[in-house]
């Protein structure tokens, strides 16, 4: 199991789950980031937070925490 926080910066990867509960998984599915999506992995900052990403063709930056939730593949 991958997440969205361990992809390394240039790569592109599909959402295969959202982990988390209420609140914070509806935060982020309101973002555009919902199972099946590509996300691509623009900049990771110096100390790896946040996170720049391109989602559905807007950018987004994630905070680590966030971004950890998100399975990738």
């Amino acid at each position: 199991m991958q997440t969205l926080k361990e992809v390394k910066c240039g790569q592109k990867v599909s959402v295969v789950k959202l982990h988390g509960e209420g609140a914070v998984k509806r935060r982020i599915m309101d973002m555009g980031i919902t199972k099946g999506t590509e996300v691509f992995v623009r900049k990771v900052a110096p100390l790896g937070d946040p996170v720049e990403v391109t989602v559905r063709g807007y950018e987004l930056s994630l905070r680590k925490a966030d971004a950890q939730m998100i399975e990738v593949q």
